[in-house]
């Protein structure tokens, strides 16, 4: 029966329309693979672009800089050796042009081979306008230069500070408060300034053969103000023309005794406030391959009739000129420094030539070479000759 059933073939027309409607659909899904594969591509694209803006135009900047330096020292009354391993990260965090967050931390080690770890400065610095930026927290101290801009080994052209402008001198450290900094055009001279109040410095007493005298001024930006006396004072610097500038420092406020060497120090606790001033003036002069530098610092602490530590008053005083050149078309730099510091112990007292040769390696890397004649009281570290060597890198 099968066998009388007859089957009709397609005929060429039909043929050609199925192949032609199985054409269109094999298009139609091509084009929505591609269209799909498309729109995968480009979110993929806009998901790169997004993250490569966001870097680009990123709120927030960190970035890392610092110095470290290594060295060695032989003096006359004593062995030389290696006594120099510090390394000193500085880190800025800024949001747009708002705030800044920077901190400077300095990593030593100690004769016992120990490390000492401090923090140099933290601020938050807030950008007022262009002219202005209010800094809050511990910062160098804008009394001169050499404490906020040159003490940093790989921008300090001798290997030592100059008698004085070190911890327990004449000059400030630091000081913990708020700062007023920035600069003005004025009458087409260029001016910097920088305004402040702090905590205040904190004084030492040393009790001998029965009698108590000043030992010291640490200013080195306490967290707390013990004495509950403030201090105000900043610097103003004029530019004149290009390559010199000129400033002026100042500072008052009150300052107590908050410690006695060889005494009680829990018989401080109806101390007075002494008064405490400060004075200084600098000069930077740059001609060429030549740089003339100085500055005087003058600190003065009132005296007292009350209290345990009841003494008279006492004069830090301090100042240095250095000249350095950097010879044409070569990598070494000759420099020569003078400073004369007084305190009112003559042990303490001392007047300094240091003549140094450096080789730059590159702009912020150093080797320095130099030598102390040093004149102080005999027997003392302050008239002891000093041969240092330095290496320095910033980054």
């Amino acid at each position: 029966m099968l066998n009388n059933i007859a089957i009709a073939a397609p005929s060429v027309e039909e043929l050609a329309q199925r192949l032609e409607k199985m054409q269109i659909d094999m298009d139609n899904l091509k084009k929505q693979l591609a269209n799909r594969a498309t729109k995968q591509d480009i979110q993929l694209v806009e998901k790169k672009v997004q993250k490569a803006n966001e870097w680009r135009d990123s709120d927030t900047l960190v970035h890392m800089a610092g110095y470290a330096d290594v060295g060695y020292t032989d003096a006359q009354s004593e062995d030389g050796s290696f006594n120099s391993a510090n390394f000193s990260p500085i880190f800025h965090f800024q949001y747009r042009d708002l705030v800044m967050l920077e901190a400077e931390l300095e990593f030593s080690t100690a004769d016992s081979g120990e490390t000492n770890v401090d923090l140099e400065y933290l601020t938050i610095d807030w950008f007022v306008n262009d002219y202005m930026t209010l800094v809050g927290g511990k910062f160098l101290s804008p009394v001169g230069q050499f404490r906020q801009n040159l003490h940093p080994s790989w921008i300090n052209k001798l290997p030592s500070a100059p008698p004085g402008f070190g911890h327990d001198g004449a000059a400030p450290v630091s000081e913990t408060g708020l700062q007023l900094r920035g600069g003005f055009p004025f009458a087409g001279i260029r001016t910097n300034y920088a305004v402040y109040v702090g905590n205040g410095p904190e004084l030492v007493a040393e009790f001998e053969d029965g009698e108590y005298e000043l030992e010291g001024i640490e200013a080195e930006g306490f967290g707390s103000d013990r004495d509950g006396e403030k201090v105000y004072g900043g610097r103003f610097g004029i530019l004149p023309f290009a390559g010199l500038e000129v400033g002026f420092s100042a500072s008052t406020g009150k300052a107590t005794v908050t410690s006695v060497e060889d005494g009680d120090d829990g018989l401080l606790s109806n101390e007075g406030a002494r008064d405490y001033d400060v004075k200084g003036a600098d000069f930077n002069w740059l001609l060429g391959s030549f740089n003339l530098r100085g500055e005087y610092v003058e600190t003065k602490v009132g005296s007292s009739n009350a209290g345990t530590a009841a003494s008279p008053g006492a004069v830090w005083e301090t100042w240095y000129t250095q000249g350095s050149y950097r010879f044409v078309g070569s990598k070494w730099e000759a420099v020569a420094r003078y400073t004369d510091f007084d305190s009112p112990h003559l042990s303490q007292d001392q007047t300094q030539w240091a003549l140094g040769t450096n080789y730059l390696f590159t702009n912020n890397f150093i080797g320095k070479f130099s030598y102390e004649f040093n004149d102080g009281l005999s027997g003392n570290a302050s008239d002891d000759d000093r041969f240092l060597f330095q290496m320095a890198y910033g980054f």
